[in-house]
Formats: structure tokens, sequence, C-alpha cells
């Protein structure tokens, strides 16, 4: 069986995201949504609503789960038998970020990152955009899964 990861905050889930889930679903027998929990970092949204929003988003897809774990990336991985990890890539550096995170989990451990290219028309949207828009009281509805359009 081949398992992937997506890990990420999530904070919230936005259809880059989500193009980038979907897509990445093809490649996949199982696809994990992994919430990384950093205890420095301050979240909108609970992980709770994090997950709610992605689980219900997938609901109607089996060969997605959505985890929560904390430390690092390729111990998930390895305590889930997870042989690879999925990230979206948004422009160029996002590639050289995600380069060094990759090169050093493949020097921790054999898990293999798998690289997708953000649809065109999903690139330019982020987490931190979102947050910004929501906490300036914009609409974001166009930026997020339906699941999501909650007001904080």
């Amino acid at each position: 069986m081949k398992r992937a990861i997506f890990p990420g905050s999530f904070d919230p889930i936005t259809l880059g995201h989500y193009d980038i889930i979907t897509r990445g679903l093809t490649l996949f027998d199982e696809l994990i949504i992994a919430i990384g929990i950093n205890a420095e970092k301050k979240y909108m949204f609970s992980v709770e609503e994090r997950k709610h929003f992605i689980e219900e988003a997938f609901r109607e897809i089996p060969k997605i789960k959505v985890m929560t774990y904390e430390g690092l990336t390729v111990d998930f991985c390895k305590k889930i038998n997870a042989g690879f990890i999925l990230r979206g890539l948004r422009n160029p550096a996002d590639f050289e970020f995600e380069k060094a995170i990759a090169h050093t989990n493949r020097k921790l451990s054999e898990i293999e990152t798998v690289f997708l290219l953000t649809s065109s028309g999903k690139s330019y949207i982020s987490s931190s955009i979102v947050r910004d828009v929501i906490r300036n009281g914009g609409d974001y509805t166009g930026l997020v899964p339906e699941t999501v359009r909650v007001k904080k």
C-alpha cells in the first residue's frame, strides 16, 4: 500500500491545500492529512476546529484520514508506516524551502517527498493570507472549502 502524509498546520485549510490533496489522491492508496501541533505557535483556529474543517471537507472520501502529530514529521511517518510525504509548491521560494526540508528528511529516513505544483488559479492562496482577510473582516469564502466558512 502506498501511504502518504500531507503535513501542515492547516490554520485554516485553503483551496490550495484542497487542490493538492485531491490531486494527490490519484498517486496514493491512502492519504493522511497530518495536522502538526507546535506548542510555540499561536493558531487562529483550535486543532479541533482545523481537524473538523478537514474531516468534513473530505468525509465522502475513504482514502483520506485526518490525524494530528507532534515532533518530527519523519518520526510520524515511521510510526504510521507512511513511505511518502506530499507537499505543494506555489512558487520558487516554496521550492527552495521545501527542497531543504526534503533533503533533511531523506537524510534522516528512507521517506520520499513528492511535490505537486499548485494549480495556477490557486497558487496565490496561503493560510496566512486567509487569516489576514478573516481578521480584517474581508470575504474569504472564495479562498477556503465550504467547511471553513465560519467567521472567527
